[in-house]
């Protein structure tokens, strides 16, 4: 048995080649960009009014006396969306302007709607009176002031949120290069598994299947669900790695069958194979029996987690996931760091892996509460709980008052940076 730290090592120097693909921007959620995105033209695309007010030529207001007012004629008027303002302008001239609207040649600067005096009246409105000096470029946005034509968008290897889509279709940026997503096939194991609504005592509801399934775009992989194997199928996953091997498959992941009983044989199968790296067995709770393999001179690999919820759960999180991240190769995932509301005993040589509750004091402070109920077979405290606490190997107390590491069980911590 390795500790939590090597395991790691073991699975960035085992990592597959993953080919990348043109997608449409729009349909992008979720995929890692494997080239940097640029804006394909200058945003605001020319300059434009911040405000709904009337566009006038500030030099025109370098001399007037603060005593008499000076009428500027409105010569037209401008909506957000309109086509580009053709006529002539001249000195005193105005036009009434919307936000958004492009403004013309010869005028520099906005006066806001509100601070607008109409003449002769409000209801005939011919002239807008100004008396005093006007600042050069009021209430503009400068044309490429957000955005410069071929500024980087998005950097390589980040991953796609709805923001980003918005700016790439404010931007105009149609397809990018993405990382193809992991293919997964995914076996639950053991005679004792049903898909069944109804089990008898004796049977175990196929709980994990749908769990994993369910991170799917959350964790950035395509799944499949590749069915139960019982305990005596051996030669039934032998054949179905032999065809993973000439498949789109990348990974295996198997729930169940990995310890030491009479009937886990998913050890035993996988070393049948030409291996580059392996590993079984990791000083971690739970989750203790987990089994990682990559196929010698392939881009495949192996993972086998422990059948019980919790400990299947922690290892696709702390081994799985982070496996496909660097495939990815997206950045290492940064911990949330909280304050410890609770203290926590746990075996020294050991990593855990702690169903927690996350939170905020009044102050502003996070905290975290390790809850009651950490054995793998309890779902109730992972029903209660938003965040894992991971808990290092090298000391077995944890007080109340110590800052400890957290990461969120069903989405990835970078959605927070």
């Amino acid at each position: 048995m390795i500790n939590y730290q090597i395991a790691k090592k073991i699975l960035k120097k085992s990592i597959i080649k993953i080919k990348d693909e043109k997608i449409k921007s729009v349909n992008s959620l979720n995929r890692v960009a494997s080239a940097n995105i640029y804006s394909r033209i200058d945003y605001p695309s020319g300059n434009n009014a911040a405000f709904d007010g009337f566009a006038i030529n500030s030099k025109d207001t370098k001399n007037i006396n603060k005593k008499i007012n000076q009428k500027f004629k409105i010569i037209g008027s401008i909506a957000a969306g309109a086509r580009p303002f053709k006529k002539i302008v001249k000195r005193f001239d105005a036009v009434e302007i919307m936000t958004g609207g492009i403004i013309p040649k010869g005028f520099d600067t906005i006066i806001p709607i509100e601070k607008i005096v109409f003449s002769p009246s409000i209801k005939n409105r011919k002239y807008i009176l100004i008396n005093k000096k006007v600042d050069k470029f009021n209430h503009v946005r400068f044309k490429g002031s957000d955005y410069k034509k071929n500024e980087i968008v998005l950097e390589k290897n980040s991953i796609i949120q709805p923001n980003h889509i918005l700016t790439f279709k404010t931007l105009g940026i149609k397809n990018i290069s993405v990382k193809k997503k992991i293919n997964i096939l995914f076996f639950s194991t053991g005679n004792e598994i049903s898909n069944q609504d109804n089990t008898p005592d004796w049977k175990v509801r196929n709980s994990n299947c749908h769990y994993i399934k369910n991170l799917d775009q959350n964790f950035l992989f395509n799944f499949k669900n590749g069915g139960i194997l019982r305990d005596s199928h051996q030669k039934v996953f032998k054949t179905k790695i032999t065809k993973m091997l000439k498949s789109s498959t990348d990974i295996i992941i198997t729930s169940g069958a990995v310890s030491a009983g009479k009937f886990d044989f998913v050890p035993d199968v996988i070393r049948s194979f030409k291996l580059s790296n392996i590993f079984k067995g990791v000083a971690i709770r739970p989750g203790k029996p987990v089994l990682f393999a990559r196929i010698k001179d392939k881009q495949k690999v192996i993972f086998g987690l422990p059948g019980n919820p919790m400990s299947s759960a922690a290892c696709f999180r702390f081994f799985v996931y982070p496996y496909i991240a660097n495939v990815m190769g997206i950045s290492e995932e940064k911990p949330i760091s909280a304050i410890l509301k609770n203290d926590f005993i746990k075996k020294k040589n050991f990593t855990r892996f702690a169903k927690s509750k996350l939170n905020t004091t009044k102050n502003g402070k996070i905290e975290v509460e390790i809850l009651k109920g950490q054995e793998s077979f309890r779902i109730k405290s992972f029903v209660k709980s938003n965040i894992w606490a991971v808990l290092p190997a090298g000391r077995s107390k944890f007080k109340k008052g110590q800052i400890v590491d957290c990461f969120f069980p069903n989405h990835i911590n970078q959605s927070l940076i």
